[in-house]
């Protein structure tokens, strides 16, 4: 009896808005800026992006099933922490993350000099090459509310597989 390996997609969006006296922390990164954005946890938007891909994908819910933005145990937390417990729970069921692509929507900061340490953190979380972790920063030119400089918005696609034992 050999295991079969099962491939499953997920898709994951977030979006904070920009507010003064927040660290900005994008991709596990602290990011050097006047602003940062505004949510329960460290907000953020590249790494809830991804636990939404990656529950997505294991059809497991959403981040507010796991981590509900009510309690307050979550207040401020660390967002590293809550992929780390999802990166738990996916591996406790069988799940393994292949590989995530990662889009981040803002007019700034300028996010050039930062991807490469995105995705070596994020590498590092999952426990999978750099280069399984694909990372793409974006203005929107001006359209829309990130375009205005309120925001940041971030999608990600990730890709799962699951060991199942053939009959």
């Amino acid at each position: 009896m050999s295991d079969e390996k099962k491939l499953r997609v997920g898709i994951g969006y977030d979006i904070h808005p920009f507010v003064p006296g927040r660290r900005l922390i994008i991709g596990g990164i602290e990011i050097d800026h006047p602003l940062g954005l505004e949510g329960v946890s460290d907000a953020d938007v590249v790494i809830h992006a991804l636990i939404d891909a990656i529950l997505g994908a294991t059809a497991l819910g959403d981040i507010g099933k796991f981590f509900p933005p009510d309690d307050p145990s979550y207040k401020n937390i660390s967002s590293i922490e809550l992929l780390k417990r999802v990166a738990g729970i996916i591996k406790d069921k069988g799940f393994k993350v292949l590989n995530a692509d990662i889009i981040l929507i803002t007019e700034a900061p300028k996010m050039t000099e930062h991807s490469e340490k995105i995705r070596n953190k994020l590498s590092e979380i999952l426990g999978i090459s750099i280069e399984e972790i694909g990372f793409k920063a974006k203005t929107s030119e001006g359209i829309g509310p990130p375009g205005k400089g309120i925001c940041a918005e971030a999608f990600a696609v990730v890709l799962v597989e699951k060991e199942v034992p053939s009959l």
